[in-house]
């Protein structure tokens, strides 16, 4: 009885360990935001007046985007030899509802910014972003509207 118990007792082991490794596979598809994309137009105006900067002129940036958080790179292109240098980087958690898009800043260079959340619309056309809306911080005075043209880096 007790040999017949223990014969019984290994095949319940054996039957309850699964060896075979199995592959989660999400059959849905990335979000189409997901990715790297380079800025090719970035203007920016405040609320109070209709001047827009443009913020490419001898710069470039990169937004990077996975399914959960976003960062981006921005530098001037004279390698920061130049008086007007310029070097920004910041990143943090995203989410995407729709053509919503909401961005919440955990890092930035310029720490006054950070753990703020910024509120977007974005559209995507082919290999093209485009994002706009307002960054406000009225701890700052920030107050202004962004347009931004990005195109996927393949």
């Amino acid at each position: 009885m007790i040999r017949l118990m223990g014969i019984v007792l290994f095949f319940l082991i054996i039957c309850s360990c699964n060896t075979e490794v199995k592959t989660e596979i999400n059959n849905s598809s990335s979000l189409p935001i997901e990715g790297t994309w380079r800025l090719v137009s970035g203007k920016v105006s405040t609320i109070k007046d209709t001047t827009y900067t443009d913020y490419t002129k001898g710069q470039e940036m990169i937004k990077i985007l996975n399914k959960t958080h976003f960062a981006f790179l921005r530098h001037d292109l004279s390698g920061g030899k130049q008086p007007d240098a310029v070097y920004a980087a910041g990143g943090g958690t995203y989410k995407l509802e729709g053509n919503k898009y909401s961005e919440h800043l955990a890092f930035f260079n310029d720490r006054n910014w950070e753990n703020h959340d910024f509120h977007f619309t974005v559209e995507i056309k082919g290999d093209t972003l485009f994002q706009s809306g307002v960054e406000k911080i009225d701890s700052l005075g920030i107050d202004q509207v962004i347009l931004e043209t990005y195109v996927k880096v393949k």
